[in-house]
């Protein structure tokens, strides 16, 4: 039926298959991993915004990791920074509601609150755009913005 080069083909190419599928399932970040470097930005941020922002944006660079990466968005909603979506900076998304949350609003109300914590929403998971719940740790800085990290539950 199927020559043995053929079969060997079909066995090598699903044990490759396999094996991205488990890598991507292991490159996605933990909600601790996301709070940590989350942290971690907020201090580069106190220290010196612009330069922050420039190192949040680098791929190659330590404030993205696996899935994770920095977003920055002042208390009005406008997007200050963000690593994998640049043309959102200086959009207002405080009404952005496409998933069912209003989770640019949830994440205002923590900031001016209590300045940090979790925001939960459902938000496309990357690898097959499924709706699926995400979490992400947001901190004011200087009481000005805040930056946030989300990691998918």
């Amino acid at each position: 039926m199927f020559s043995r080069t053929t079969t060997i083909m079909f066995l090598l190419l699903t044990a490759i298959l396999l094996n991205l599928t488990w890598a991507q399932a292991t490159e996605m970040g933990t909600p601790d991993e996301a709070k940590a470097l989350n942290k971690k930005a907020v201090a580069a941020a106190k220290a010196d915004r612009d330069k922050a922002f420039v190192a949040f944006a680098d791929p190659k660079g330590s404030y993205q990791a696996k899935d994770l990466y920095v977003f920055c968005m002042d208390m009005h909603g406008v997007m200050l920074s963000h690593a994998k979506k640049p043309q959102l900076v200086g959009k207002n998304l405080l009404d952005f509601n496409k998933y069912g949350d209003l989770l640019f609003q949830d994440m205002i109300k923590v900031a001016k609150g209590k300045g940090s914590g979790w925001v939960n929403y459902k938000w496309p998971h990357p690898a097959s755009e499924e709706l699926k719940e995400k979490s992400t740790y947001i901190e004011a800085v200087n009481k000005e913005y805040f930056c946030g990290v989300g990691a998918y539950k």
